[in-house]
């Protein structure tokens, strides 16, 4: 496959993973057991559903940002919907240029997990979380833009700092 086929089947990866995001989301926003919509405002408590002991179904809303760090409202809000954004962005304009497949690939999962993210503050003020691995003492509930974005970051470390020995400036194989 041509760099240029490669990297389309990159941006194509982009909407993929926000379908499969707001999807997961929507399933959870309209399954009465979690009563997402009226714990929005704090004041009801979110629902659970118990599906085994190492993985449950949680509704929580995230106002913050990666894991509930840094919680927001308000202006702090839009200032997080513009700075994710921009790395988006600047994160697009890397994939478009990036020559190495994996590079591609972390930032094209960077991209579509921060757009499905941003799409969520901006509806709601916050982001709908719900994976819970906290019977693998994982304590924080995340989503699929969450776990995007993880594995996007992990696999771009590898990219950049393990394996950038064995790349030329450019990112294609020496």
């Amino acid at each position: 496959m041509s760099p240029r086929v490669e990297r389309l089947v990159a941006f194509a990866l982009i909407p993929v993973i926000l379908i499969v995001d707001q999807w997961s989301k929507w399933l959870v926003l309209n399954t009465p057991a979690f009563n997402a919509r009226l714990c929005l405002d704090q004041t009801q408590p979110c629902g659970r559903i118990e599906l085994s002991a190492v993985f449950d179904l949680t509704m929580v809303w995230n106002r913050g940002v990666s894991f509930g760090t840094l919680q927001s409202e308000g202006m702090m809000r839009w200032i997080l919907v513009v700075v994710t954004l921009a790395i988006a962005v600047g994160f697009g304009v890397w994939l478009s240029r990036a020559g190495a497949r994996l590079t591609r690939l972390a930032l094209a999962l960077v991209v579509g997990g921060a757009i499905g993210n941003v799409i969520d503050r901006v509806r709601f003020g916050a982001v709908v979380d719900f994976l819970d691995f906290s019977g693998l003492y994982f304590v924080w509930v995340f989503n699929v833009a969450d776990a995007a974005i993880t594995v996007g970051a992990v696999l771009l470390f590898i990219d950049q700092f393990l394996m950038s020995s064995s790349s030329g400036p450019d990112g294609s194989p020496t």
